[in-house]
């Protein structure tokens, strides 16, 4: 299997740690023709994990993302949910006909308010039966101190993803399966919104037991949401108390490794959505996503009183303590 890896990020970067550390040589599409000299010199990421080291010989740096789909079997594509399209712009439409697309995107596609496979459908007609995600509860940093941590991969042809997620599998690094393509996805856009607002309670000067019941809450909150569209694609539910589901929720909200959770105490503090975001300098997730769920639930209606408050504190500009009052007196 040749893979290639979409993307130069934190993430981006800790995938391509766990595929050389496990033999793999990987095709790595980088944007920045200056970032991949100085990896080529440096062996390692001038922006992101620096402690990550690589051999050279494993890697196969390219600017020209269309040769590293050409020349890749399976692509891992790890960009933020807002420059997906901008990233794959340039590709033929034909370009992933045979390919095996790994999704280590955690967010919505805001243009258009799609999953990555509903966008890869409509745009390349990507067959759900070649798609894949990888999941969580994992941060880039604990991988790159080679801190045990855990994946979920997920695909409907579940045989496939055993034998991708075997290749991920190192001695800090258990990889799990499951089949739930739609619903790992929604699990990871909604607790990237928690967890901003888990980081807005830290900044309002909450204490632990407060948060403590704000996140049982917020779990509820996404299981309903996920059990709602269960429901409607007369699919069985799984078990959202597994790792990619709570744990994931619960790792995002508490960690301060969590850029949504900094991004959330930011706002706390009295930022604004736009200081916040020059101050933390990465993607948050949960800002966007918060605005796609919101225009989402108005077909699912599920009930979601914690983040549609999230989002009005972000997209209508309330005031973080007024309506976290209000979050106080819902909470059970």
């Amino acid at each position: 299997m040749q893979f290639g890896i979409i993307g130069s990020g934190s993430w981006a970067t800790a995938l391509a740690k766990i595929l050389t550390d496990n033999g793999n040589t990987i095709h790595w599409w980088v944007r920045n023709e200056e970032t991949v000299r100085y990896m080529g010199k440096r062996r390692h990421n001038p922006h992101y994990l620096h402690s990550a080291y690589f051999d050279l010989d494993q890697l196969q740096l390219n600017t020209d993302i269309t040769e590293v789909v050409s020349l890749s079997d399976v692509l891992v594509i790890a960009v933020p949910s807002a420059y997906v399209e901008d990233a794959l712009k340039q590709l033929p439409k034909e370009a992933l006909k045979g390919k095996k697309i790994i999704s280590a995107v955690k967010g919505i596609l805001p243009s258009s308010n799609q999953l990555l496979n509903e966008y890869l459908e409509s745009t390349f007609g990507l067959v759900i039966e070649d798609y894949f995600t990888v999941l969580g509860p994992c941060h880039a940093e604990e991988v790159a101190a080679e801190k045990l941590s855990y994946l979920t991969f997920s695909g409907v042809d579940e045989t496939m993803a055993v034998n991708i997620a075997a290749h991920f599998k190192t001695e800090y690094l258990n990889t799990l399966v499951n089949h739930d393509v739609w619903g790992v996805q929604y699990a990871a856009v909604l607790k990237n919104i928690y967890a901003l607002g888990a980081g807005i309670a830290h900044g309002l000067e909450y204490g632990d037991n407060f948060l403590s019941v704000y996140i049982a809450n917020s779990a509820n909150e996404m299981v309903g949401f996920l059990r709602k569209l269960s429901e409607d694609a007369h699919k069985e539910s799984p078990n959202y108390a597994s790792s990619v589901y709570l744990g994931d929720l619960l790792v995002t909200c508490y960690s301060l490794y969590s850029r949504n959770r900094t991004f959330g105490n930011m706002i706390g503090k009295g930022y604004s959505v736009k200081s916040a975001q020059l101050e933390l300098n990465m993607v948050a997730e949960g800002y966007n996503a918060s605005k796609c769920i919101h225009t989402l639930n108005v077909d699912v209606k599920a009930e979601m009183p914690i983040a549609a408050t999230i989002f009005e504190i972000l997209w209508q500009n309330l005031p973080a303590a007024e309506e976290f009052k209000k979050i106080e007196t819902f909470l059970v």
